[in-house]
């Protein structure tokens, strides 16, 4: 009887993406899962969806200076600076353990780059590894001088950036996108035309917190990336805006911290719905999503691949 009950919420929850067969639509956003490992001790990661890694560059990088993280009232903003050991320890340590350690969740590998030809170097270099499915072109991270925000304002460096990925492998690629594009549906559709397969909507919004004694930013690199329950609003329209130019799966994130804010991705047209600050603070919370989920759909009869883009407007 359990068993079959099992069956029966697996199907319930249960998304595709990309060819990719998710779970149920929770996933640990990057910069928040590390490389899975880190988290295997505090939380059940084989509850999830799956998660997006940490960044992973050509070389290692030392990111941004101390302190990288604060919060604020109205979430957390944080300047990490897109830390990593690089692709080369990456693939020796981290995915192998991924690929002993987890089973059901999909796994996608964060990609970033200094130059556009970075992002094709980390894939070419990772696509025979074992231990995850797709990967995630960071475009728009708002936290670095040099390869961030720029790849996906510019359209010739957004096309450069996919394109060189895509023509090291087959598997999927999603591209992540800024909150602060003008026209996101645009530039979404710019990224399926280079060759992504799907879109995370959306990144951290710069900003700055100051420390009013020392009249300096809370942060070592000055200004940051504001996350938390303020950019849910934000993250559903963007998500909604891209549903309605392009017709790939999408990624949304941004402030969910509860089942409903997960259904408003959901009902907005995400496929996956990506959680960053309220996992860092609360380790358990995402399982406890991905539960409440399952009573919400038993409770109204509904599967959540029926859910997506289904929000009237009208």
């Amino acid at each position: 009887m359990a068993a079959a009950a099992h069956t029966a919420s697996s199907s319930r929850l249960a998304v595709e993406a990309c060819g990719l067969t998710f779970p149920n639509p929770i996933l640990l956003a990057a910069g928040t899962a590390a490389y899975g490992r880190e988290l295997a001790d505090v939380m059940s990661l084989e509850s999830l969806g799956g998660f997006v890694t940490k960044a992973v560059s050509p070389e290692p990088r030392s990111g941004a200076p101390a302190p990288r993280v604060g919060d604020f009232d109205g979430g957390m903003i944080n300047a990490v600076g897109l830390a990593n050991p690089g692709m080369e320890a990456v693939k020796r340590e981290d995915l192998p353990w991924i690929a002993t350690h987890v089973r059901a969740p999909r796994v996608l590998v964060n990609v970033v780059g200094k130059v556009a030809e970075d992002f094709g170097t980390v894939v070419e270099h990772l696509d025979d590894a074992s231990g995850f499915q797709g990967y995630e072109l960071n475009v728009s991270c708002p936290n670095v001088k040099q390869g961030g925000m720029e790849f996906g304002a510019d359209p010739q460096a957004l096309h450069a950036v996919i394109a060189g990925a895509r023509s090291r492998t087959k598997k999927p690629l999603f591209v992540k996108l800024s909150p602060t594009l003008p026209q996101i549906g645009d530039v979404a559709k710019r990224a399926v035309d280079a060759g992504a397969d799907g879109i995370t909507v959306i990144n951290t919004m710069p900003g700055m917190v100051v420390d009013v004694e020392r009249r300096r930013p809370l942060l070592g690199f000055g200004s940051g990336g504001v996350s938390g329950p303020g950019l849910l609003a934000v993250g559903v329209l963007a998500t909604w805006r891209v549903k309605q130019a392009v017709s790939v799966p999408i990624i949304g994130a941004g402030g969910v911290q509860s089942v409903e804010d997960a259904l408003q991705f959901v009902l907005a047209g995400a496929s996956c719905v990506a959680i960053g600050t309220a996992a860092l603070a609360d380790p358990k919370l995402p399982g406890r999503i991905v539960r409440d989920l399952e009573r919400w759909c038993e409770r109204h009869g509904a599967k959540v691949a029926d859910l997506i883009g289904t929000l009237k407007t009208g």
